[in-house]
């Protein structure tokens, strides 16, 4: 059996063609694309705040946060869960790492704040656990090549924050798959506790309704923005 490398994609797509120059660095202001299916990276400096945006509302942003210095400190969802006593983090509330430490911290949410903190980021395995035999865009492989663009690897996969993923768990701990609640136009804002590399997922699931229901997989957009 071939050894698992949480660097190397499955698969590949435009994702590694559209790094940001300088290993990620952005032009502070300006607004960028995530093609829809794709993934980007872009570093973020301590005091800088990035603004995630939703064009068409119903799209969903998998999201993970790495330290700059060390990219083995990475947002962790289980660390978080802790520290929120939440799945479901809001204004106000610090991303924390694997280390307990806080990455970035939630300054904006214009959307009913429903978001995901429980569901792994698709793969190539879970599209064939879907009945998809070919190779499908999917998140990881986003994540892996947005961090190759800028010149990284990925040291592991860590579960995602889904931006505007709605996962309804009932009272017997039962989770579902729904369409969004958000809106076109809705943004988060997260302000940079320390210097970071965010990574961006336009989700290019298609088989559940994680994207919605009549749609099909769309662009994201993003600016970092000064001190």
């Amino acid at each position: 059996m071939t050894a698992f490398d949480p660097g190397k994609p499955d698969g590949a797509n435009q994702s590694l063609e559209i790094g940001l120059p300088n290993g990620g660095s952005p032009e502070l202001g300006r607004r960028y694309e995530i093609p829809a299916r794709c993934g980007r990276a872009v570093k973020v400096q301590r005091g800088q705040s990035l603004k995630v945006i939703n064009p068409v509302g119903f799209q969903v942003c998998d999201f993970w946060i790495f330290n700059t210095e060390d990219l083995n400190e990475y947002s962790s969802m289980e660390h978080l869960h802790t520290s929120l006593l939440s799945v479901m983090p809001k204004v106000g509330d610090g991303i924390v790492s694997n280390l307990r430490r806080p990455l970035m911290t939630i300054t904006e949410d214009t959307s009913p704040g429903v978001h995901d903190t429980v569901i792994a980021a698709c793969d190539h395995a879970r599209y064939r656990q879907l009945g998809v035999e070919e190779y499908h865009d999917n998140c990881v492989d986003n994540l892996r090549q947005a961090l190759l663009a800028i010149g990284h690897r990925a040291p592991a996969i860590p579960a995602p924050f889904n931006l505007w993923m709605n996962v309804p768990i009932q009272p017997d701990g039962r989770t579902a798959f729904a369409p969004p609640v958000s809106k076109p136009g809705d943004y988060m804002t997260f302000k940079a506790d320390m210097d970071v590399i965010a990574v961006m997922s336009a989700c290019p699931q298609d088989v559940t309704p994680v994207n919605g229901e009549g749609t099909t997989p769309d662009r994201l957009e993003f600016q970092v923005d000064a001190a």
